[in-house]
C-alpha cells in the first residue's frame, strides 16, 4: 500500500495551523510542524514549503501575526501567534469542518443503520 504517512487534506493546514496556536500559543513555523506530526502520531506529513506558504496567508489575511524571537536553541526565528480575527476564522472553520465531516459519516455509513447485506 506504499507510505504509511499520509499529506495533509487540501483546505485543512489552515484550520490545523490556527487550532495548534489557541492550544499552543506562539511558535516558530518548525514548532507547528513538529506538533502536528506529534497531534497525529507521525501520520500525517509537514511539509516545510506547504506550512510557509500557509503562514504566509494567513498573516496576509490578519488571522496570524509574525513577530522575531529566540528559538529554544537560541537561534533567530519567526514566531507566529492567533489575532482576534484569527480566533474568530478559527471558530468558524471549525464548525464548517464538524459539518462537512458529518455528511462524509452519514455517506460512509451502511445504509439502514448498519445492518449489512
Amino acid at each position: 500500500m506504499g507510505d504509511d504517512k499520509s499529506s495533509i487534506l487540501q483546505g485543512t493546514l489552515d484550520l490545523m495551523v490556527l487550532k495548534t496556536l489557541e492550544q499552543m500559543g506562539p511558535l516558530h513555523g518548525y514548532g507547528i510542524a513538529r506538533r502536528l506530526e506529534q497531534i497525529s502520531e507521525d501520520v500525517l506529513t509537514v511539509n516545510q514549503g506547504t506550512l510557509y506558504l500557509c503562514l504566509v496567508r494567513l498573516v496576509q489575511k490578519r488571522w496570524v501575526a509574525a513577530s522575531w524571537g529566540t528559538s529554544e536553541n537560541n537561534r533567530k526565528a519567526k514566531f507566529y501567534a492567533l489575532t482576534r480575527a484569527g480566533r474568530a476564522q478559527l471558530r468558524s472553520e471549525a464548525a464548517h469542518w464538524h459539518r462537512i465531516a458529518s455528511v462524509i459519516e452519514r455517506v460512509l455509513a451502511p445504509a439502514g443503520g448498519g445492518n449489512p447485506a
